[in-house]
């Protein structure tokens, strides 16, 4: 695992937690350094939401464990039931994320038995480790998680380039293969969970900028484009090298994923502003990429199952050519529209989703 910045801002909440609890004279800091461990999270909005939300669900919490304390003691079985209570409650808030902390929060609280001075101060505990790791996150290298992901998609561009260039010839290793497949597998999943945080953060806005929606179209074509062209890796792997095939068919395939990828790539430059709004030094696809599952097995004599799996080939590459196409226009628009007066209040068909 790389050393990153939320690592080095985990340890610096703890860190602050720790000393902010030994100024307030707490006897036992390390529920304030647990609750900074639990508290960290990968924006700022998500921070934020996170503060308010344990807020409510530890006070909740707390508060039971305090009456379950004062009714039950802290006998074993006492605290499991106030844990599964609070649980339930947790859930019926739709507070699932907070549970964690709010049950270290319940735990150390009965251990009182009913003294609410004792309950108090590991309560302050808890809140004092989510202030601190609040605090650290926006303060320390506040997260960026646009300016990561256009990072991040290029980065799971070059490795998907790669493996799709060289799956149809087969001059990588198959260990080699594998392991890049399986990265590049991984690296599309956080690409997916930091989409969904852009999704989440939209959602909440209750009149989004134009913007913004804008934005989060682009993103979301970004990543689809992405997934089609695993999803081709996939269908080579399951079911390619199965087939008999021809000299001529590995060509077709070959070739056309290899005008695919620097299509993908032309795109890319297009979003980073390199290239003019229309120009495209590769061929046209639109009719090419129509005609593709016909070229595939045209003239392909074999038995039936052979058959069938070179057409999930095919129409994977044809998905994927089809995503390309879609994210190309989406590109031409976004860098008309720069270019234009921001008065423009059209929104275009490839941006409605």
């Amino acid at each position: 695992m790389a050393f990153g910045a939320r690592i080095l801002k985990t340890g610096l909440a703890v860190t602050l937690s720790l000393y902010l609890s030994a100024l307030l004279h707490f006897t036992s800091p390390v529920g304030a350094a647990i609750a900074a461990i639990f508290a960290m999270q990968p924006s700022i909005y998500r921070s934020w939401r996170y503060f308010l939300d344990q807020i409510q669900t530890s006070t909740m919490g707390a508060v039971i464990a305090l009456l379950g304390g004062m009714l039950l003691s802290n006998e074993p079985i006492a605290v499991g039931l106030v844990c599964i209570l609070v649980i339930m409650i947790s859930m019926k808030m739709n507070r699932a994320d907070t549970i964690g902390l709010t049950l270290v929060t319940v735990i150390s609280v009965m251990e009182a038995s009913g003294q609410w001075e004792f309950a108090l101060t590991r309560f302050l505990l808890t809140l004092t480790g989510i202030i601190s790791a609040f605090v650290i996150n926006i303060a320390v290298f506040p997260p960026q998680p646009r300016k990561q992901y256009i990072k991040q998609i290029e980065n799971v561009f070059t490795g998907l380039s790669l493996l799709l260039r060289t799956a149809v010839s087969h001059e990588m290793k198959e260990s080699v293969f594998r392991d890049e497949k399986k990265a590049l597998e991984s690296s599309i999943k956080s690409l997916e969970e930091k989409y969904g945080l852009f999704e989440e953060e939209q959602k909440q806005l209750r009149r989004a900028k134009y913007s913004q929606t804008r934005q989060l179209v682009v993103y979301k074509n970004l990543l689809s484009s992405l997934q089609k062209g695993f999803e081709v890796l996939e269908a080579v792997d399951r079911h390619y090298f199965q087939a008999d095939r021809t000299e001529k068919t590995d060509e077709l395939f070959d070739r056309h994923l290899e005008q695919l990828i620097k299509y993908h790539e032309h795109i890319l430059l297009k979003f980073q502003e390199k290239l003019k709004p229309g120009s495209n030094d590769t061929d046209p696809l639109s009719e090419d990429n129509d005609r593709f599952l016909e070229k595939a097995i045209e003239g392909y004599n074999t038995e039936r199952s052979g058959l069938l799996r070179l057409s999930v080939v095919a129409a994977a590459i044809y998905d994927y050519g089809y995503q390309l196409e879609r994210l190309d226009r989406v590109a031409d628009q976004i860098l008309r529209m720069t270019g234009e007066d921001k008065e423009n209040t059209s929104e275009p068909e490839e941006l409605q989703g």
